[in-house]
């Protein structure tokens, strides 16, 4: 039987019609920044962002760089903000990412580019907030209100429109896969009775990894985001050759890891990492799909999307996986809050606007 509930489930449930509602309203307007693109082309990406947003700004200088081939740099707002330094952005095209629009110190490093002359570009859910009034272009997540203080559906929003932005800088992503963004974030939402039925076994759960690599690198960072701030579980987030290099010494039997594990180049040390923890008796959970059948066949949990994702010809084959991939972790997160008593929607000591200098 499933939880009572939680607005936070109700809006990760929101999520297919969110995406195909951005992607319809902005695809005109990407197409307009493409032909501006072609006439200045940048050589540098700056994305600035914090939270949550900062975790999609990480799943774009994956994507950008993997894609366009062009340098992405993730801005450090402190260093406008509290440093003050003056950092030269004119030839790069500066991008701001907030799911309000009011992140004090994001909006400053906007502000500090154009006054430099840059291209700016702001990313954002609020069509009235000041990112939007700040930016020169701006692109909506047009998710609807998010009540619940943890995000979800604008962080697969802010995804969607990363590729946009990705297809307008020359990258070879075609439009008619990401109209199907939707069609596969619902095979995924397909399986919240299976994650909210398994859940309960980790209810005394108190730490735990979450490894990922490449362009589920970002999502590593966002489920422990959401392990950490709805369920209050101290989680550590690593790809797999940086847990390797040393944080796995701290895994023992029993000790919960969590794997994003598509197919394609990631996939050999995602298995490596996988057979070492298996050595180890440790209690891991993938996240996968019908394309990796290793990855299916493997010992252990495994959350499988009954949609093939990771598919040979696509250049990286795992390139259309994170948004898919990241719908089973925020159920996890979600349920797994309520098997503990929590209330997922009100964070303790969170509010859903965050300003910082």
């Amino acid at each position: 039987m499933l939880a009572a509930m939680s607005k936070m489930r109700e809006e990760i449930r929101q999520q297919p019609e969110a995406l195909e509602r951005t992607l319809r309203a902005e695809v005109r307007r990407i197409e307009r920044f493409r032909r501006r693109l072609e006439k200045r082309r940048p050589r540098l990406v700056a994305l600035a962002a914090r939270g949550t947003s900062d975790n999609a700004a990480q799943f774009g200088r994956y994507l950008l760089e993997i894609t366009t081939g062009i340098p992405v740099s993730l801005a450090a707002p402190s260093i406008f903000s509290l440093y003050r330094a003056k950092v030269d952005l004119s030839d790069a095209l500066v991008v701001a990412i907030s799911q309000s629009g009011e992140s004090t110190d994001t909006n400053l490093v906007l502000e500090r580019a154009r006054e430099q002359g840059a291209m700016t570009v702001g990313i954002t859910n609020e069509s009235r907030g000041a990112l939007a009034a700040l930016a020169e272009h701006v692109f909506l997540v047009r998710a609807g209100k998010e009540r619940s203080v943890a995000a979800t559906k604008t962080y697969t929003g802010q995804l969607l429109v990363l590729y946009l932005l990705a297809y307008a800088l020359g990258a070879r992503i075609r439009l008619d896969d990401l109209a199907r963004l939707p069609e596969w974030t619902q095979a995924a939402l397909d399986l919240e009775p299976a994650i909210a039925a398994s859940a309960g076994r980790y209810r005394f759960m108190r730490e735990t990894v979450v490894v990922g690599r490449g362009l589920n690198y970002a999502n590593a960072f966002e489920f422990a985001l959401k392990l950490m701030e709805t369920c209050y579980v101290v989680a550590e987030r690593f790809s797999s050759a940086d847990f390797l290099h040393g944080p796995i010494a701290m895994v023992e039997a029993a000790f919960p890891v969590f794997m994003f594990a598509p197919g394609g180049v990631t996939w050999p040390a995602m298995r490596e990492t996988l057979e070492k923890l298996r050595h180890l008796k440790a209690e891991t959970l993938l996240i996968t799909d019908s394309g990796n059948r290793e990855a299916r066949r493997q010992e252990g949990r495994c959350v499988t999307i009954p949609a093939r994702l990771s598919r040979r010809g696509t250049v990286p084959e795992e390139l259309y996986t994170p948004i898919p991939y990241i719908i089973p972790a925020q159920l996890f997160a979600a349920c797994l809050a309520q098997e503990k008593g929590l209330d997922p929607d009100r964070p303790r000591t969170l509010t859903k606007v965050t300003r910082t200098l």
